[in-house]
């Protein structure tokens, strides 16, 4: 009986989870790693309002969607996410869904509000 009360502790302990960072946080991870991706989960209006340079667009609401169960511009699941929006809320939340998806290194970094470097406009 002991033994299955510490092996259910165990389990909760071990889950997955996504780590949270300040906007300046980031930055220094920017500059120390090479191999990352800069997730803006806002919509594409917002995106293409402003974003970070080089981040890429998928919105909040469509991560984890029946439509869409493997994200193809996230082929490695394993690769550093770097996640942010607006205010930090819907970072947070697509933070969760992408690790419930498999992906074992998201970093919630908050919103672009936050963000102390440059923006960029459009598309891209």
């Amino acid at each position: 009986m002991i033994l299955l009360l510490l092996t259910g502790c165990g389990a909760q302990s071990s889950e997955t989870t996504y780590r949270q960072i300040s906007m300046e946080e980031a930055v220094t991870m920017m500059e120390e790693e090479t191999e990352y991706i800069i997730l803006d989960v806002r919509t594409a209006q917002e995106y293409s309002e402003k974003h970070i340079p080089g981040a890429i667009n998928i919105a909040n609401e469509s991560i984890g969607t029946k439509d869409i169960p493997d994200i193809p511009e996230l082929p490695d699941k394993d690769q550093l996410i770097l996640v942010y929006c607006r205010s930090g809320n819907r970072s947070k939340q697509a933070s969760e869904k992408l690790v419930k998806l498999g992906y074992t290194n998201i970093v919630e970094i908050g919103g672009i509000n936050s963000w102390p470097g440059e923006t960029v406009t459009g598309d891209k």
